[in-house]
């Protein structure tokens, strides 16, 4: 009689069962509804077929509103001043897009070699950043669609239109800027500081590394939305500075989090409790004076790291002129300001150019949008424009893997076109199209965040109903759409996936490799006099930074079919370890200023050489191989808790043989 607890026999309907990696990609993220998102989207992309309606001109309505659905996708940022670059600037190129393809509409191979040119540009721009991903994107599909539909009007009148339609979402979306100026900002920097409550809380408990992972998260989205507004901002803003001071007075309770979780001890609960106090102040828009913090006597030297932390911090919150705390010079404050604007595009162009991987990507797009060109130009595809454009949404780098965003893609438009067929037949064109518009718009910004697929499904019926009110095809839209997205799917599978070697090849040993080498400049910085504390803490923020952008890396290769995926599993410990290394460290500092012994040279060039030697180990690995640990320092030193984490990782990274 088999165990009540061994295993099922595999049946006929485990068989059936789809693989472990298909699961994970049609799962739904979690992920609150932007309510204020959908309203805007509501009313950006109705608004235009209502006024080209009440015109006589419906086209240009429609026109309009697909410029407000671009307008749409790239509504995500909460700062407003982010919100015109990730908006305003995807818009301009966008209006240049159609305005290239509609000037080569109708020019058989002329058309299909500029459009692939373009390709070659968009794929590029799409490895700067994601304002420039954006842009690119629009930029492709904008001429994809002037090429392959007739724009109504002159030549100007569709960029016009479309230019129009998005900008009347960043309308909408500025609307209250001046009555919340600033609330994204503070609202984001309070977060952190809950994020960091929560991270005490977890100290000595398993939940330890998802708290972390999570401030990390938190704390590289405030920095962005503060030093990114801060770049724009003319002279010493008080606002801005007081922000940066609030961040990076919260940085010495993130260092001391190791320090008390390594201890195993849990941090009393009125510490976190003050760090929430704080983030309710940071969150406050008046000037009110802050009390004290009433916290118990520290027992150990992590908790008066916090307790020391926490008092310089509430100190801040009532300093009406944090100037002095946050030297505000062109690059003094901890973090580095970023450069001008000019100079990071002039270094944004030059790393293109020269980088091996922007070309790939580039021609790697420009290889699949000249065959999809290609093909519709050699066969007689209906309205063929779409072939192209699912090969653009599906090769999008920076938007998950190119296989599991061609299974979401058919799988979206499969679930989107049984909508568009009920729309399509059922509701009369006209007037009907705006209640309809209003409820079909609301659902992109509302299913976007649960993943590319469920997008998928929002933006198809879309983009039917207003394809349709240009064409007037009616149902007979649905099919040919179908077969449109199937055939841009096999072509970027074939074309875009699998003729590529990178393609079955994570490169997670190159990236994290990078990671280990640059922790072991880290650990020697930390326990010498030669780089100061704000030097510190910036690598110290750019480690952490790189290891969630490897996490990302990470969750996408976990969507991949064998073997990336099981690659991507396998690796997925070390890069836990790495951070664990960076944790240790930071850790053994804090118990230096607390009184610890240092260590010697001779102890710190060990680890650091140890690491080293494991980022060796590592770089351009398919697989975990084998890597030798010695250390031979006292077991008493400050560094010992660093050391067998360092020894934990290369364990991890050398398989038991055998």
């Amino acid at each position: 009689m088999p165990r009540r607890d061994s295993p099922a026999p595999p049946g006929p309907l485990s068989a059936l069962a789809p693989p472990p990696w298909l699961v994970r990609t049609l799962k739904p993220q979690t992920a609150p509804i932007p309510w204020a998102a959908v309203a805007r989207a509501s009313v950006a992309m109705a608004l235009p077929l209502l006024v080209g309606l009440a015109a006589g001109q419906p086209a240009y309505g429609a026109l309009a509103s697909m410029g407000a659905l671009s307008g749409v996708i790239g509504d995500t940022a909460d700062a407003y001043r982010m919100r015109i670059f990730n908006i305003a600037v995807p818009q301009l190129f966008g209006a240049l897009g159609v305005t290239i393809g509609s000037l080569v509409f109708g020019h058989g191979w002329v058309a299909v070699g500029v459009v692939t040119l373009v390709a070659l540009v968009s794929g590029m721009m799409s490895t700067i950043g994601a304002v420039a991903s954006v842009a690119g994107l629009l930029l492709l599909l904008n001429s994809v669609v002037g090429a392959g539909l007739p724009m109504p009007g002159e030549w100007w009148l569709a960029p016009v239109l479309m230019t129009s339609g998005g900008l009347l979402v960043l309308t909408l979306a500025l609307l209250a800027w001046p009555l919340r100026s600033g609330i994204p900002e503070r609202a984001a920097v309070a977060a952190t500081y809950r994020s960091v409550a929560a991270l005490l809380e977890a100290a000595g408990t398993e939940r330890y590394d998802e708290a972390r992972a999570a401030v990390t998260t938190s704390l590289n989205q405030s920095y962005d939305l503060v030093l990114s507004r801060r770049t724009r901002a003319h002279g010493r803003n008080p606002d801005l500075v007081r922000l940066i001071a609030q961040l990076n007075a919260i940085t010495p309770v993130v260092e001391a989090a190791p320090a008390a979780h390594q201890c195993g001890v849990p941090m009393p609960p009125e510490f976190p409790a003050e760090v929430r106090r704080l983030a309710e102040a940071v969150a406050s828009p008046r000037d009110a004076q802050i009390p004290a913090p009433e916290l118990p006597e520290p027992l150990e030297p992590s908790a008066d790291a916090v307790d020391h932390a926490l008092r310089h911090v509430a100190e801040l919150l009532n300093d009406v002129d944090p100037h002095g705390v946050v030297h505000i010079k062109d690059d003094a404050d901890r973090l580095g300001r970023p450069a001008a604007l000019r100079v990071r595009a002039r270094r944004a162009a030059r790393n293109v150019m020269l980088s091996s991987a922007s070309w790939r990507y580039g021609l790697r797009l420009a290889l699949c949008i000249g065959i999809a060109q290609s093909l519709v130009s050699l066969i007689e595809v209906p309205r063929s424009y779409w072939v192209a454009l699912t090969v653009t949404f599906v090769l999008k780098p920076d938007f998950g893997s190119v296989f599991s965003r061609a299974v979401l893609r058919a799988l979206g438009t499969a679930a989107g076109l049984v909508v568009a067929a009920a729309v399509l037949s059922q509701v009369p064109r006209g007037w009907w199209d705006v209640p309809v518009m209003l409820v079909l718009a609301a659902l992109i910004p509302a299913f976007t965040p649960r993943g590319y697929g469920y997008q998928t499904a929002a933006i198809t019926p879309v983009i039917l109903l207003l394809s349709d009110v240009l064409n007037h095809q009616g149902f007979g839209l649905v099919v040919p759409r179908l077969v449109d997205s199937l055939i841009g799917c096999a072509i970027s599978l074939v074309a875009g996936y699998l003729l590529w070697p990178e393609s079955w090849h994570t490169r997670i040993g190159d990236r994290l490799a990078d990671a280990v080498a640059a922790t072991a400049t880290y650990v020697e910085s930390a326990f010498g006099t030669a780089v100061d504390a704000a030097e510190r803490a910036r690598m110290r923020r750019g480690l952490y930074r790189d290891l969630s952008v490897i996490r990302t890396e990470f969750q996408r290769a976990l969507t991949e079919p064998p073997p990336m995926g099981a690659r991507a599993a396998a690796w997925w410990p070390l890069v836990i370890a790495v951070e664990r290394i960076v944790d240790a460290t930071t850790a053994a500092a804090v118990r230096i200023r607390h009184g610890a012994g240092e260590p010697t040279l001779t102890e710190v060039g060990e680890v650091a050489r140890q690491l080293r030697e494991l980022a060796e180990g590592l770089r351009g690995s398919e697989t975990l191989e084998k890597v030798p640990t010695s250390f031979t320092g006292p077991q008493e030193s400050v560094l010992e808790p660093l050391r067998q984490e360092v020894v934990a990782a290369r364990a991890i990274a050398s398989p038991s043989r055998g």
